[in-house]
């Protein structure tokens, strides 16, 4: 079993080797809420929903329960986001 392995960003520190889920998402705002979907939903609806933040999802709690104990991390462009899932990638392979 790996120990901890820590990444630091968005102001938040994580041991991702205690995240049980991890997986990108957009907030938008449509009708006069906000709501986080699937990047390809959020493409696919460009026309009728605004980008508020692209977001990376952390979770910790067993897979099977509902998510409470959750950190989000909050990215200004996709490209952001997507470094960031780069750099966790190579953390969990060294």
């Amino acid at each position: 079993m790996k120990g901890e392995i820590w990444f630091e960003d968005d102001g938040k520190r994580i041991d991702l080797s205690k995240v049980t889920r991890l997986y990108p998402a957009v907030m938008i705002h449509a009708g006069g809420d906000s709501a986080s979907v699937s990047l390809e939903w959020a493409e696919l609806k460009a026309d009728v929903v605004t980008v508020e933040a692209y977001v990376l999802i952390c979770d910790f709690d067993p897979v099977g329960e509902i998510p409470v104990n959750r950190v989000e991390l909050r990215y200004a462009t996709k490209e952001a986001l997507f470094q960031a899932m780069q750099e966790i990638a190579q953390k969990l392979q060294d």
